[in-house]
């Protein structure tokens, strides 16, 4: 709907009533299932990080960028909250480089396999969430999360290439206006830099993810990439307050605290997840979809 519609009463109304009408259906969808399957999603994310850096850390050395592994490390932890990067930092950096030659190709095919779990799990949410399910078998299935995980890789490369670039251009320009301090434009680009990487990365995974005959029907495929990535710059900026002002999970947990907190944070973009594929499809039956039992996806 045209911004223009909007200043028509008929069509703004019909625009509330069916913008009310997505918001209860997913709402009721995710009261429905959204916890079992972010408490899942926690377990593949958690177990999943470690395989995909040694994958990272391989390819880049296959590219001549042996240095990759060290950096897409630091770009991720600087996406996740420091209680969560203060735990995952060391055991992370330590396994990409405890293999060397055989064993660490060995350990790139045990990393795809594994890092291919979490790619199955969001292509079950986004599955449920449409109603539809896949004839391909399990094999092409899992070679397509597979080849989708190395394309996250080289399309993570490249923003890391990026950011060096914007990085130098937000010097100069910080430099130029006299920011006092550390310079203003380089956090503020810091951050709208991790937005438009998780933005980008979500988007490639729900567009490749999302079935192909919603793909072909031209539904949107941005609204939920959109939401995850606003949701989770949220929790990367809010839930270190909240621990550190209502929850003491050290008193809790000891020692496993740093393991706990890096569960929920995980478990918050699960869930989010969630939403993200139930606001799509919801967007695509209200335009007219229809849900299927099975798809040529």
């Amino acid at each position: 709907m045209a911004l223009t519609d909007l200043l028509q009463p008929d069509k703004r109304q019909q625009f509330l009533v069916t913008s009310r009408a997505i918001i209860a259906e997913v709402a009721g969808n995710v009261m429905t299932h959204g916890g079992v399957v972010a408490g899942n999603f926690a377990y593949l994310a958690l177990l999943s990080i470690f395989p995909f850096f040694i994958v990272a850390a391989a390819l880049g050395g296959v590219f001549g960028r042996s240095e990759y592994g060290a950096e897409a490390v630091q770009g991720f932890l600087a996406a996740v909250p420091p209680s969560v990067a203060s735990v995952l930092a060391a055991p992370m950096e330590a396994a990409m480089y405890a293999r060397t030659g055989a064993l660490l190709w060995l350990a790139v095919l045990v990393g795809l396999w594994t890092t291919a779990s979490l790619i199955e799990s969001i292509r079950a949410v986004i599955r449920r969430a449409y109603g539809t399910e896949s004839n391909k078998p399990f094999w092409k299935l899992r070679l397509g999360s597979m080849a989708l995980i190395i394309l996250a890789v080289i399309a993570t490369m490249l923003a890391l290439s990026v950011q060096v670039v914007l990085a130098g251009a937000a010097e100069v320009i910080a430099n130029s206006l006299y920011f006092p301090g550390e310079p203003l434009a380089l956090v503020v680009l810091s951050q709208l830099f991790t937005f438009a990487v998780l933005l980008l990365m979500l988007y490639l995974v729900y567009g490749m993810l999302t079935p192909l005959r919603y793909r072909e029907a031209g539904h949107p495929i941005w609204p939920g990439p959109m939401f995850i990535a606003v949701w989770w710059m949220l929790c990367l900026a809010l839930l270190p307050r909240f621990l550190g002002t209502f929850a003491d999970y050290d008193l809790t947990y000891g020692s496993l605290a740093g393991v706990m907190v890096s569960l929920i944070f995980f478990f918050l973009i699960g869930l989010a997840m969630v939403i993200g594929a139930e606001l799509n499809a919801a967007i695509a039956r209200a335009r007219g979809g229809l849900p299927q039992k099975t798809d040529k996806n």
